[in-house]
């Protein structure tokens, strides 16, 4: 990967788009499909580059960056049950060094330099992350991670699991317990043996197995599959626990739940090292899977003064093991095509066993990679481009699928020749053409290229965008490939091109009558449909779901949106500016929104959905009581009693607006301490200018 100080802005914003790409992909793979396509190691290893990047320029942050998702979309194949507290994942540390920064981290929010902060220390199950809400003692019901905020309802497969209690004695009214559904090694194997006699496809692993045998629609399979559980959190409850993380661990025990005999309270940084080292030489040994070890500060009431990332809680942190190593040869090279048109290679490996996991696929970056070179000409793997028939190295970090790390050139076969990347896309022929600047190659076909249509209308039927119950991914795939639909707005077309009779769609496997008209009902039903969800479903390029409330938040509606698009592509335009000045939006995100109106294929293809639509605008803020509701805010310089991002929040909450930049529509400036040129043009402006504890005053905080 390029050294992040000789990249200019145009090329990180282009390798943030990258990494937000393949780590939805990859999260979706992991957490929907049960079918990994990184490695642990992997995976880790983008996100930290993503968080670098986004830490040299944060201006250039994504409103899709993988810093802001937890998990996947739960799948359709599940009810949805909305988590009453998020289930967020964790920051991760991956040597000493990041163990003494997450306490020096945690130090300074708190503002304790030298007071004693005790920590727990407990492995880190490499399982299926489960909620388990209990009302009045009785298990009602229970569900999977999914995205964060809304999980899959597996609650009568839940009821199965041994370790699971039905009732609890002496429990708080509402209690939502967490922890880890696995598999041991022993089950693990007796499972797969018994897959093979009948004839069935054994697991690569026994966190898959797990994950499948939970997910799964029928309790009777999930309950002769041997599942675990481990206990190590909790939800919503109605009265506290305890107060400390250990006392409440200790008190989920005596509920009668399964809790892990290794987690320790440690009194320093080093304690959890140690405690770390001793856990990790028990690894091979304990009969299950884990990747590391997560640390939590033992005092709740510190947790609760800690509070919480955008996804990961200040107060936790999983320590990560090292990954494993293996060779073995690269038999093919695949491209696959995704939603954006990039270009994905795709290692085919001689299948390996990499730390008692069965490898068979890896993934290859880009064409640079693939060279040995960085998207600046700067070597990697000493040089060496990766050829098919290559003896290759490959490492793992858990369970799934490897990295290429390096190759044997002594080796290598004779007569091999260097990969030549397609320059036409291998779906529709189109031209691939790499941009400069962009480690990635494109196919240019849009929506005329097969692989991307049926992408771009799996996004567009996506839960965050128009969730139309009944036309999931699968039946876009079908539609698509029968000729039914080729862009979104013929989705809206389906019951007047069909719905007579009926009979193309009844007569289909699996659809009657009934069936096909309660899809047409439920395509109808979101012919109205929130701005946001619009903006985010066309799929433009760097507009996730975060940006696409931010656009929605400060244009209203979508004629105003639509004209501020069309007006910014004038550069020196008052629109252009208005869109720039929005907190969050930086100029990569502006061009690829505005651009998506220049193009006219892509804004026919937008007026015709438009046409079968109508876009409800975004409602005024209800809090009217607020001395800042429906205000412009700039924060600048620096805070010292809240952090930027609670300023920001709070303001928000407050019904109030928050841009980057002080303009002529600014309403009110909150300076601290080096505010510099914002305060001076404020001044000029004659926007009103207030310091940090004003604003503390002002927004009820004080």
């Amino acid at each position: 990967m390029t050294d992040i100080k000789n990249m200019n802005e145009d090329a990180v914003s282009l390798e943030l788009a990258t990494l937000a790409e393949r780590l939805r992909c990859a999260n979706i793979a992991y957490h929907q499909n049960d079918e990994p396509d990184l490695s642990d190691a992997e995976y880790d290893q983008l996100k930290r580059r993503n968080a670098a990047l986004e830490v040299e320029f944060p201006q250039l942050m994504r409103d899709d960056s993988p810093s802001l998702q937890v998990g996947a979309p739960v799948s359709e194949k599940f009810g949805k049950i909305t988590h009453a507290v998020s289930m967020l994942s964790l920051g991760n540390a991956f040597d000493d060094a990041d163990v003494f920064e997450f306490d020096a981290r945690t130090r300074k929010f708190l503002g304790l330099s030298s007071e004693k902060i005790t920590y727990t220390a407990e492995p880190k199950i490499d399982g299926l992350s489960l909620s388990l809400r209990y009302e009045n003692g009785i298990l009602m019901q229970a569900a999977t991670r999914g995205d964060g905020a809304v999980g899959e309802d597996v609650t009568s497969n839940a009821r199965v699991i041994s370790d699971i209690p039905h009732r609890l004695t002496d429990a708080p009214e509402i209690l939502e317990v967490r922890g880890e559904v696995y598999m041991s090694h022993i089950d693990f194997a007796e499972l797969n043996a018994r897959q093979e006699s009948e004839g069935a496809k054994p697991f690569a692993n026994p966190r898959n197995a797990a994950a499948g045998s939970l997910r799964q629609l029928d309790s009777a399979v999930t309950k002769s599959r041997p599942l675990r559980f481990f206990a190590y959190a909790w939800g919503e409850v109605s009265a506290p626990l305890a107060t400390t993380q250990m006392q409440a661990i200790s008190g989920l025990k005596d509920l009668g739940f399964s809790t892990n005999p290794l987690t320790q309270v440690c009194d320093t940084p080093q304690d959890l090292i140690d405690h770390y080292r001793v856990i990790e030489a028990q690894r091979s040994e304990l009969g299950y899977d884990i990747d590391g070890v997560v640390y939590k500060v033992n005092d709740l009431a510190l947790q609760e003064r800690l509070g919480f990332r955008s996804t990961t809680p200040r107060w936790a942190i999983a320590h990560k093991f090292a990954a494993e190593l293996a060779w073995t040869r690269l038999e093919e090279i695949d491209i696959q095509v995704g939603r954006t048109g990039a270009l994905s290679p795709v290692a085919r490996l001689k299948p390996v066993t990499v730390g008692g996991v069965v490898v068979s696929n890896a993934t290859l970056h880009n064409e640079d990679y693939i060279r040995g070179l960085d998207s600046k000409g700067g070597e990697i793997r000493g040089g060496k481009d990766i050829r098919v028939g290559d003896l290759v190295q490959v490492y793992r970090a858990g369970d799934v699928i490897p990295k290429v790390a390096d190759v044997d050139l002594t080796k290598r076969i004779e007569n091999s020749e260097s990969y030549a990347f397609p320059t036409v896309c291998p779906q529709c022929n189109s031209p691939a053409i790499r941009e400069e600047g962009d480690a990635v190659r494109r196919c240019s076909g849009g929506m005329i290229c097969p692989a991307q249509a049926v992408e771009r209308l799996k996004h567009f039927v996506s839960r965050a965008a128009f969730d139309i119950e009944g036309l999931g991914a699968k039946q876009v795939e079908q539609f698509l490939k029968d000729g039914w639909i080729s862009e979104p707005s013929e989705i809206f077309t389906l019951r007047a091109r069909y719905g007579s009779g009926l009979q193309q769609l009844k007569n289909r496997e699996g659809w009657g009558e009934k069936s096909a008209n309660k899809l047409f009902d439920a395509i109808d039903e979101k012919r109205m449909i929130p701005l946001n969800r619009v903006i985010f479903a066309l799929g433009v390029r760097h507009l996730g779901e975060s940006a696409s409330k931010l656009l929605a938040q400060h244009y209203g509606s979508w004629g105003a949106f639509e004209q501020a698009m069309i007006g910014a592509s004038n550069p020196d335009g008052d629109a252009l500016i208005d869109l720039l000045s929005i907190d969050g939006v930086g100029a990569v995100m502006a061009a690829s929104a505005v651009q998506a109106f220049a193009e006219p294929r892509e804004r026919a293809l937008i007026d015709r959905l438009i046409s079968e639509l109508t876009v409800q605008d975004v409602a005024a803020p209800t809090t009217t009581d607020s001395a800042v509701a429906g205000k412009t805010l700039v924060f600048s310089g620096t805070l010292v009693k809240m952090t930027r991002a609670e300023a920001k929040a709070r303001a928000e909450t407050l019904g109030a607006k928050v841009s980057g930049s002080v303009s002529a529509k600014t309403d009110l400036l909150i300076a601290g301490p080096g505010a510099g040129s914002k305060a001076k043009k404020a001044a000029d402006l004659g926007v009103e200018t207030i310091d940090e504890d004003a604003w503390i005053v002002l927004s009820g905080q004080g």
